[in-house]
């Protein structure tokens, strides 16, 4: 019989199977602290438990589901991309990029992704399954873990790996909650950042949620017929109905939408896409990011000149947005925005 993974149980949910086996209710908050703050990552660490309690959780929950595969590491050593093995043979994979004052975790949502973004590596291998909130908590512990062995902590997580993170929305949420809740991780709001390809009617829910974390959304045209082209996911929640959803998201005070902008030579990097970016924009409480594409095998695009991404990062700059042109880390690896792509090697 396959056990349960730990992580997949909430508090409340704990404290009933708890209550079940003739246990106090409040030793749950005693296992979560165990999980999720002490790190442990097997029955026996958890010595505030009595011996006959951490046999139950031994018997009853499984406290690992992810086995690392391979480790690939960037030529400077400050990016480190691993590839998972989960329980039922499929594969994810997760990035710790190193900074000089963040640690940032870049966390898959699913294996694989059936969004079918053209410029994404993910996108071309298929939709495979939603990973659980356990299977994407796991990812953070594994880091945090490893951190912590050297004094540190992760900083910052973006929900920008393999995977559309709101196609895969109540485990999306469920995760968050104990990523950003004060007896879980216990992660700011403002140091998560959740990034969607634009499906319309999930971004309005997430609006109503409590989880408040950063939304980033991957725009990469400003045309329908190009976007079409680059994201299937245009032709059933085209531009118009994207915008009008940022335009109405609730944000609080002193926060921003972040654009991501997938620069393609030839492509979307124009000077009047520049002009038709600003012009999209308007009204939208944000700001920009212009990701030079990454190659991929078996890609037909390629990154612009340095002359057109500098042209129009300054004219959107100069059109009064806050814009960066982001240097992704660990693209001799594989392991920068849309290359990411689960496959064992051999």
């Amino acid at each position: 019989m396959t056990k349960a993974l730990i992580y997949d149980f909430d508090l409340e949910q704990l404290a009933a199977q708890l209550v079940s086996w003739g246990e106090p209710a409040y030793r749950a908050k005693q296992i979560w602290d165990g999980l999720y703050v002490q790190l442990w990552s097997n029955p026996e660490e958890f010595t505030t438990l009595s011996k006959s309690l951490r046999q139950k959780l031994d018997e009853s929950y499984s406290f690992r589901s992810l086995t690392e595969v391979e480790r690939f590491f960037s030529t400077d050593q400050q990016t480190i991309k691993v590839l998972f093995r989960l329980p039922d043979g499929q594969a994810i994979e997760t990035v710790l990029m190193r900074y000089a004052e963040r640690r940032t975790l870049c966390i898959s949502t699913q294996a694989g992704c059936a969004m079918g973004c053209v410029f994404c590596a993910t996108g071309q291998m298929g939709f495979r399954r939603n990973l659980s909130s356990g299977e994407i908590a796991e990812q953070v512990l594994v880091f945090a873990r490893e951190l912590k062995s050297e004094e540190a902590r992760p900083t910052n997580v973006v929900l920008m790996g393999m995977g559309e993170p709101l196609a895969n929305y109540d485990n999306v949420v469920r995760f968050l909650g104990v990523l950003t809740g004060n007896l879980g991780f216990n992660f700011s709001h403002n140091k998560v950042t959740l990034s969607t390809a634009g499906l319309v009617p999930a971004i309005v829910r997430l609006g109503q949620e409590e989880t408040n974390v950063n939304l980033a959304v991957s725009l990469n045209a400003t045309t329908d017929e190009v976007r079409d082209r680059l994201m299937p996911i245009n032709r059933k929640y085209p531009l118009k109905e994207l915008i009008a959803a940022l335009r109405t998201y609730p944000l609080k005070t002193r926060k921003y939408i972040t654009i991501e902008y997938v620069m393609i030579a030839g492509v979307n990097d124009s000077d009047e896409d520049a002009r038709r970016l600003v012009r999209l924009l308007r009204g939208i409480p944000c700001k920009v990011n212009l990701i030079p594409f990454n190659p991929f095998p078996g890609s037909e695009f390629k990154r612009p000149s340095e002359e057109s991404i500098d042209a129009f990062h300054s004219f959107v700059k100069r059109s009064g947005y806050t814009v960066i042109v982001r240097s992704s880390k660990g693209a001799e690896i594989q392991a920068a925005c849309g290359q990411l792509r689960g496959a064992y090697p051999g």
